[in-house]
Formats: structure tokens, sequence, C-alpha cells
């Protein structure tokens, strides 16, 4: 598992030394992944506990934190990741947590420690080494990453959105490649500015609305060789028949129709065989030409946790939970967000992994760490779907509202729904920044947006 035999106070057990935290008496709740839940959770738990009750640590690959629901817009480039990301050094220093860097490997149960791997620099010299980080609660947070089932050509010809670093590489392969046809010497090739995205879920849907807009900005920058009503081109493939196949009919129809008339061009029933270098395979026979490819179909949790310390997980890898968020096998161990698994009393379907699940499940984490703490039990955690908001971006937005009045659904769009959805992240960045810094960046935001290009151009 690319982890040593040296016990968690740093002493041989004969393998070899490995590094890790210094024990002390305190409780340590280690909590490993750092998206919206796993950062919400240490946030509290840090003002709760993290002066001189307990140690709660974050251990993360990343060193910085952004809203995942985000990324998109980074991908297309009309987010600067620098005004929205966390550092969690920074962070955890401000409100009483530590972080640790490194990718975790693996655990061990007994010992009660979890293996994490070396880091390293972009020149291949080490950072951190391999070590080991102790624990008494421990929490999975570590989301999920894209699935792409084993479709040839897809690790090396499409980009996945399920990290910032992805979404900062997509936008440059893109900003590149529009400079790149603007200098060569001949015409713009077929599917050379052709951009398909495969997954028409939010993120994909979303990243194709926002993608119609940038690419027409960028070209508007002096590009003059491309001609944006034939040289670009963006293309939504989804295998369901239709898109939005998780949210409601109407939702689902409203966003299509939208689409259409901003000329994505849309192809349900359409399974994808093959990706390579020149575009995309379909069942059918068809192809794609697109040099562009984004992968946005289907999750499932990292690999490294399939039976991770004798855990029961799913085929997908997800840990199997209790009512309570902690795993089937060991009550010290919880886990939240796309990696858990839970199918509630009276529902024959797993909790989705969305966004509000994952905010849901943190607060109650919260809540449910500090009770056992105090010697105290907590109610089973219960899920609330609160309805779907799906953004054009620039265009417009869509959603639908569940129980909004006296228990109907309620379909909203335009403005409204606009708000609703930018509320979502306003509600994230408060759990994490507090509402007086928060407001703070909103207005920093908003006065040094004039005189920005409304596009990132590198």
């Amino acid at each position: 598992m690319g982890h040593g035999g040296g016990r968690a106070d740093g002493s041989s057990t004969g393998c070899g030394m490995v590094p890790g935290e210094a024990v002390t008496d305190r409780h340590k709740i280690v909590v490993v992944g750092g998206g919206a839940a796993g950062l919400e959770l240490v946030t509290k738990l840090g003002h709760k506990l993290g002066k001189g009750k307990a140690h709660v640590t974050l251990v993360d690959r990343a060193r910085t934190h952004i809203w995942k629901p985000l990324l998109h817009e980074v991908a297309a480039g009309s987010l600067d990741v620098g005004h929205h990301a966390v550092d969690y050094l920074h962070h955890a220093h401000a409100h009483h947590f530590r972080y640790r860097i490194g990718e975790m490997t693996g655990l061990d149960r007994e010992r009660r420690v979890i293996h994490l791997a070396a880091s390293h620099d972009s020149e291949g010299r080490e950072i951190t080494p391999v070590r080991e980080i102790p624990y008494d609660t421990l929490v999975m947070a570590v989301g999920s990453t894209t699935n792409d089932f084993g479709t040839p050509g897809v690790k090396e010809h499409a980009i996945a959105l399920d990290t910032q670093d992805q979404a900062v590489r997509f936008h440059q392969r893109l900003v590149n490649g529009m400079l790149r046809a603007h200098t060569q010497v001949g015409p713009v090739r077929a599917g050379q500015l052709h951009v398909t995205v495969i997954g028409a879920g939010a993120t994909g849907t979303e990243l194709a609305a926002e993608l119609h807009r940038t690419t027409r900005e960028v070209a508007k920058t002096g590009l003059d060789k491309i001609d944006p009503s034939k040289d670009l081109k963006i293309t939504l493939v989804e295998a369901a028949d239709r898109i939005l196949p998780a949210v409601p009919a109407r939702l689902s129809g409203e966003v299509m129709t939208l689409l259409s008339k901003i000329g994505v061009e849309v192809r349900v029933k359409s399974r994808v065989t093959e990706v390579n270098a020149e575009g995309v395979q379909l069942a059918d026979g068809g192809f794609i030409p697109s040099e562009l490819v984004v992968w946005a179909a289907g999750v499932k949790a990292p690999p490294f946790l399939q039976g991770v310390g004798g855990l029961e997980t799913t085929r997908s890898n997800q840990l199997v939970v209790t009512p309570m968020l902690q795993t089937t096998r060991d009550p010290s161990i919880y886990a939240m967000g796309d990696c858990a698994y839970l199918v509630e009393q009276g529902s024959d379907t797993p909790i989705p992994p969305r966004a509000q699940a994952a905010h849901q499940q943190a607060a109650y984490l919260y809540k449910q760490i500090v009770a056992r703490l105090a010697g105290k039990t907590a109610t089973p955690f219960k899920y609330r779907d609160f309805g779907s908001l799906v953004s054009l971006g620039h265009y417009t937005t869509v959603g639908n509202l569940m129980g909004f009045i006296q228990g109907k659904n309620m379909f909203i769009a335009g403005l409204f729904a606009r708000v609703m959805y930018r509320s979502l992240y306003k509600m994230h960045e408060m759990a994490v920044n507090g509402m007086i810094k928060t407001g703070l960046d909103a207005l920093a935001r908003a006065l040094t947006r004039r005189g920005v290009a409304r596009v990132k151009l590198h």
C-alpha cells in the first residue's frame, strides 16, 4: 500500500522507520478529504474542540480548496481559482485544527493509524515522506472520482473535472488550442476547436453552456482567424434518453430547449465506445470530430477505498455506513459525502452523491461527534432533498425546489433561480469562513471585477 511498518510515535517495528504524529492524551479526530463536507466539518470541530479538548486534523493531498460545483466555471475560464481558493494551511491555523498534506493509501484499524504516501514537488523532489497519522475518530470524506467504465482512450485523450488542477489544465489546453489555431499556417481543421462533453449530468450540462460563451469571448480578443460560427462547436453527449436524467423531466426539457437555442449540439441515447486523438466514437457507428474532450459521465469512490482496512464497501468503492454514518464494521470510523453508501429506511435507493447531501451530513456529523465525546447519543441521519438547480451561466438558471410551499414542488427560472444557485455557494463560504469574511470577500471580488477580462485568458 506504499507505507512502512513503523509505529505511530515514530519508533521502529523492524520494518523501517515511519514518521508519525506525536501521541498525546487528547482525543484525536482525523478527517480525510478537504472537500466541501470535510472542510466544513473540521472548521466547526476546530472551533468547538480544537482549543484543548481534542486534536482535530485535516488530511488532503491538495493545498487549497475550491467548491467542486464551481469547477466547470474554472474549466471554462469564467472563474479565477485564485479569487476563490481556500488555503488549507492558513485556514487550519486560523480555525484551530491541523492540516497535513498527503494522499491516504491505507488504514490499520488495529493500531488506529492511516497511512499517507510521500508527496513531491513538480520537479520530483520529496516534500513529505511516507508517514502515519494516528486517530481515535476517523471521518472519511474523500468524495468521488470520474468513472470511465473502462472505455478505451478516456485516460489518454479526455480530461475529467474531479480536481481544480484538472479544471485549470483543461482551460489552459483550450486557450492554447485557440492560440495554436490562430497562428498556424493552414486553416482551422475540422474538430480542432470542437469540445465534446461526455455525460449530461449537472457538471457536463453546465460546462457545455459555459464553454459556448467563453470560447466566443476568447475568440473576440484578437483571434480573428477563428470563425466562431464555423470553428467553435460544443457537443454534449448522454447515454440516457434525456439530459439531466436525475432531475425532473420538466427541468430537463427546459434546459434542453435553452441549450438548443444557444447552439450547443445535444446527442442523447448515444453511448461512447472509444475516445482517441481525433474525436469520440459512438456505439451506433457515428463519430464526433473533437480534439478537446471532457469526461463527466458517472462517478465512483476512489479505488483505494475498496476493502480498505477490512471495511465493507460497494462495487463502486463506497464505504457502507449505518444511519449514524458509522462504517458497518467499525463505529470509530465515519464516512460522508460521495464516498458513503447509505440506503435510508423506507427508500430503495442510496442517498445521491450531491453537494446538498454532503453539506447535510457534515452538519450532522459535527453534532454526532461532539455528542459522542460528551458521552451522549445522537439521532440517526435523515436526508432531505431540497430539489435541483442547474446554472447555464450567462444565459439563465433553472431549478426545481422540493417542498417549497406547503409540501409542493416549485419550478423556478431566471434571476430568482440564479440567486438561489449562488446562495448555495454563499452558504458554503459562510460555513467555512463565517459571515463577515464571506461578505468582505464578495465585496472585494465585485470591486476588482472592473477592468478585468470577463474570461481568464491564461
